[in-house]
């Protein structure tokens, strides 16, 4: 499955390294929840939760469908 996430993630990675910021990938708990780490210009971003639920979260979660939910650590 961690695999798999990491996949989803390199799919969404180009756009958020055009503004400057990057995503890594911490964990995936056997519960299904990523934990990502917001990198760049993403980490201090007032619009970074948002990026994270309605842009990374969703990607993720289509690519894998027993992922939960994806959480910044």
């Amino acid at each position: 499955m961690k695999e798999q996430v990491q996949e989803a993630l390199n799919k969404i990675r180009p756009a958020l390294q055009r503004d400057g910021g990057d995503v890594e990938l911490v964990e995936v708990s056997d519960d299904g929840v990523v934990k990502v780490k917001l990198q760049g210009a993403c980490g201090g971003c007032p619009m970074s939760q948002m990026t994270l639920k309605m842009g990374i979260e969703k990607v993720v979660k289509e690519a894998v469908p027993a992922i939960k939910s994806v959480e910044s650590v």
